[in-house]
C-alpha cells in the first residue's frame, strides 16, 4: 500500500484506497481476497503479497494498457 501511496502523491493519475477487508465483507468477496496484501489495479491486474518496486510498476502498466517497458 505504501507504494501506491507514493504513486498517487506523485502523479494526479493515481489514487490508491486502502480497505480492510474485515470491514468491507463485500469488497473481499468481490474481489476473492484470500490473503493479503491483496492488490487490484483498474479491475483488470490483481495479485497478492508484496512485491518489488519494478514489478508492481510493470503491473500497473498492464492495467492501465500502456505497454511500455519501465526505465531499468
Amino acid at each position: 500500500m505504501r507504494l501506491a501511496q507514493h504513486m498517487a502523491v506523485a502523479s494526479k493519475k493515481v489514487r490508491a484506497d486502502c480497505i480492510e477487508a474485515g470491514e468491507f465483507p463485500e469488497l473481499a468477496q468481490r474481489y476473492r481476497v484470500m490473503a493479503v496484501p491483496k492488490v487490484v489495479i483498474n479491475d483488470r491486474v490483481e495479485f497478492e503479497g508484496a512485491l518489488p518496486e519494478p514489478e508492481f510498476l510493470q503491473a500497473v502498466l498492464r492495467a492501465v494498457g500502456d505497454g511500455q517497458e519501465p526505465p531499468a
